[in-house]
């Protein structure tokens, strides 16, 4: 409807010039007592009804065109968000990604303007200028040479300046993504209390400028150049208006035009000049501007995904992981290397080792969050690398050490991890409990209907709390696997072991994944597997390894103390 409104706006506009010749040069004729009075009327009536049309599909256009903006950005926003959850989870690891995620972010916002002026400059100035162009050629065929002399040259400006806009815009990307970054940590509320008790509200504020003055000046230069290109646009247009005049002026002394022709065209000629500095400048203008940010955004739509097959994965299956080498982005050291592993149906498994030695990186090729370079993980049968995340991830739960806070209420944040399910009062009154949550406590004065965020006239927890809610989440979802990877790492040792025998005797029966590099709780696995630098170097229960006197003695040795008594 949009579109065939413009196309009707640009017609009417267009054909505004040819009724204007109608009605003066039968006014003319009026005038000069060679035509009546409503020969004359019936041309400024024609007239009227032109003018008013033109305001009223005016205003529609413009109702319409809102609508459309708010429609297509709600679209987009869709395409970047399914986007998202398609692409792999490795890619988050990778700083270049990143700066196209943020570029195609931005890209989303400018793309919505930019298809809009697209379609305009189709819908609207394309039928208004074919039009003067007939009209023109038909008075003074001169006339629309002079109009394409301006229009020419103006149009490669603007793909020039596209260019310029682009390169800007990839250079700009990764200095925003640290301006942002600094920004948060002055204003963020999960970095106030810190920055401030330190006094490092100044050293991020310095970066914060440094980082926005870096890319003030990347797009200062950008918008000069624009700018100067722009400059030479006007005078061209300027130059053409004054032509035009000067062609009009000499076919009337030449009675080559008549005087309605003359006065309608020169009426017209401030309109045609007006819309085509409109076209070339602001919409042209802005096509050049977001033109990078868009190619940026449809970039990002078209990074490969991680596909494989939907199927029902197999149950009450073991895990193999067979000569499995794995290193992170742009990284060449190995994160895993050589690893082969077997972790049965219903095993406890305890991965430990110090830190940086490879532990949540096995954890993540397990689960299939990431997929080995080389090797191969499977469940049973079937190859993580050739299952779909969604059908890889459908029975798996986990806490990982940086646990999401959700400002949403308790009942919400529990029942996040399993959204088809209905978070009943009786089944998250038993995974409270399994949880260690006290939801009848002083800090949940609403229950399971408590707001957990004080920015939304909620309360706000220990992080203690937050731990067990954490676990709850990841106890409501239906699973065969569950991982806790460290996510007691903020919690004295002792609280730890608790923990963790809870966890075991909610897992009974389940597959389950304890990661650490404390060892206080981990003799409760079935199985210990070390880690060092990316290998497994030992494995077996706690007195195995103990009487091995190898790299699990040594780390038990050194942590003995915070088990004493």
């Amino acid at each position: 409807m949009w579109m065939l409104s413009a196309v009707v706006q640009g017609i009417l506009i267009g054909l505004l010039a040819p009724v204007m010749q109608l009605f003066f040069d039968r006014a003319t004729d009026y005038a000069a007592g060679k035509a009546g009075l409503t020969f004359a009327a019936i041309g400024l009536v024609l007239l009227g009804v032109f003018q008013i049309g033109r305001s009223a599909i005016n205003g529609f256009v413009h109702f319409c065109m809102t609508i459309y903006y708010q429609k297509a950005d709600g679209l987009l926003s869709i395409e970047v968000h399914d986007k998202v959850s398609k692409i792999a989870p490795v890619c988050f690891e990778d700083a270049r990604i990143l700066d196209d995620m943020n570029k195609a972010l931005q890209g989303k916002k400018e793309a919505v303007l930019f298809t809009g002026n697209m379609l305009n400059t189709f819908t609207f100035y394309l039928p208004y200028f074919v039009i003067m162009s007939v009209y023109l050629f038909r008075v003074k065929p001169i006339l629309v040479v002079s109009l394409v002399l301006v229009f020419v040259p103006v149009l490669l400006t603007q793909i020039f300046r596209m260019q310029i806009f682009a390169k800007a815009e990839d250079k700009s990307a990764p200095v925003r993504r640290k301006a942002d970054y600094y920004e948060s940590c002055m204003s963020g509320r999960e970095y106030f209390k810190e920055t401030r008790i330190l006094g490092a509200f100044p050293y991020f504020r310095e970066l914060y400028a440094d980082s926005l003055a870096l890319l003030n000046k990347l797009r200062f230069r950008a918008a000069a150049k624009s700018d100067l290109t722009q400059f030479g646009v006007q005078l061209l247009s300027l130059g053409g208006t004054a032509g035009i005049l000067l062609l009009l002026l000499d076919g009337l002394m030449k009675e080559e035009i008549s005087v309605g022709a003359f006065a309608a065209i020169f009426a017209s000629v401030d309109t045609m000049f007006k819309l085509m500095d409109q076209l070339i400048s602001d919409k042209w203008g802005a096509i050049a501007r977001d033109f990078g940010r868009v190619q940026c955004y449809l970039r990002f739509l078209q990074m490969p995904e991680r596909g494989g097959m939907d199927i029902e994965m197999p149950a009450d299956v073991d895990i193999a992981l067979r000569d499995v080498y794995y290193s992170y982005p742009n990284v060449t050291r190995n994160a895993v290397e050589d690893l082969s592993l077997t972790i049965k149906d219903g095993e406890t498994v305890a991965l430990v080792g110090e830190n940086g030695s490879g532990k949540t990186s096995l954890v993540r090729l397990i689960t299939g969050l990431y997929l080995p370079d080389k090797g191969e993980v499977l469940y049973g049968e079937a190859r993580t690398g050739e299952v779909s995340m969604a059908s890889l991830f459908k029975n798996t739960s986990a806490v990982f050490q940086k646990f999401q806070r959700y400002q949403m209420t308790l009942r919400e944040n529990i029942g996040i991890s399993d959204t088809n399910a209905v978070a009943g009062e009786a089944e998250l009154d038993a995974i409270s409990v399994k949880s260690g949550l006290d939801k009848d406590g002083r800090s949940f004065s609403n229950g399971y209907d408590t707001m957990l965020s004080r920015e939304f006239d909620g309360v706000d927890l220990s992080g203690g709390q937050w731990q067990r809610i954490a676990i709850a989440r990841a106890f409501f979802r239906h699973h065969k696997l569950i991982v806790l990877d460290e996510p007691t790492a903020a919690i004295d040792p002792v609280e730890e072991t608790k923990v963790y025998k809870r966890f075991a005797e909610i897992s009974r029966d389940k597959t389950a994944i304890i990661v650490t590099h404390r060892l206080g709780s981990v003799k409760l696995a079935d199985r210990i597997i070390v880690m060092k630098a990316g290998r497994l170097v030992e494995q077996g229960t706690h007195d195995e390894l103990i009487s091995q006197r190898g790299e699990y003695a040594r780390l038990y040795q050194s942590q003995e103390q915070w088990y004493t008594n």
